[in-house]
């Protein structure tokens, strides 16, 4: 399965692809990944649902120029009008990580409506960030000259440091594929400084607002963004439910893919 088909937005180019069969579902991946983390999961709903892949400029397959913005703001634009150029009526959603403060723009802000809404260990409520993202914030020139292999073995230990079970070989090499070539190494240090807290504390000030059945899901050993962090997204919420889901860290996906698709398809099939 590859993301076969383009959208052209505001310059930039983004991949995506659907197939399958049933109500619409939307996956929205995070950072520093791609829709590949969630290809599996797509692949196994396909026969009940219509799923939408997509990889956010900056990322993955889709365009990468240095002089177009990334951050949580265009992102939430960009799925409202990709969203309607798929003709969808409110889809479920599900997101992981960054993709769950597009999501959330693009519904809150954007106006899109959605079905649904599924946050998996995302980035929503601020603070965010890690030392490494305040030194990539305040030295992203000087990073993205960083010799190749010094790049890839940062990359490499970002990466890995998600996983809580540890990656297979294989499935690290597909996540830090994208970040490996020359143009992909000024795109990795570029989206990590352009974080802006603004952008969620503007989410965090309309969560009351939110009028759909939510469901938020944590990893216990999240290392990234603690369970404490996703209760309180929930609690912000009026009427989401809460999940934890045991021995899985940041990216859950590979550290506990069954528990993970069945708390994914029994949301979608409620």
């Amino acid at each position: 399965m590859t993301l076969d088909e383009r959208f052209g937005w505001r310059g930039r180019e983004v991949a995506w692809t659907r197939f399958g069969d049933g109500p619409p579902v939307v996956f929205c991946h995070g950072t520093p990944f791609s829709s590949i983390v969630w290809r599996p999961y797509a692949e196994a709903l396909a026969r009940d649902f219509t799923v939408h892949l997509w990889d956010m400029p900056g990322y993955g397959a889709s365009s990468k120029q240095p002089g177009h913005a990334v951050d949580f703001d265009v992102h939430g634009q960009l799925l409202a009008d990709l969203i309607a150029h798929w003709g969808l009526d409110r889809p479920d959603v599900v997101a992981h990580d960054f993709g769950g403060a597009v999501a959330l723009r693009a519904h809150l802000i954007q106006g899109v409506p959605y079905r649904s809404l599924l946050l998996v260990d995302v980035v929503a409520l601020p603070p965010t960030g890690s030392p490494f993202f305040r030194f990539v914030g305040e030295h992203p020139g000087v990073l993205e000259q960083l010799p190749a292999s010094i790049h890839e073995a940062i990359v490499t230990a970002y990466i890995q440091g998600a996983s809580h079970r540890g990656l297979r070989p294989a499935d690290l090499d597909a996540l830090k594929a994208p970040w490996l070539t020359e143009v992909g190494q000024s795109a990795f240090y570029r989206q990590i400084a352009q974080t802006e807290e603004r952008h969620l504390a503007a989410i965090e000030a309309r969560l009351g607002a939110l009028d759909l059945p939510v469901r938020v899901l944590w990893a216990t050993d999240d290392e990234w963004i603690p369970p404490a962090t996703g209760e309180r997204l929930a609690g912000l919420i009026p009427g989401a439910s809460f999940a934890l889901i045991p021995g899985a860290g940041h990216l859950v996906h590979y550290d506990a893919p069954v528990p993970l698709a069945s708390e994914l398809r029994a949301w979608l099939a409620r």
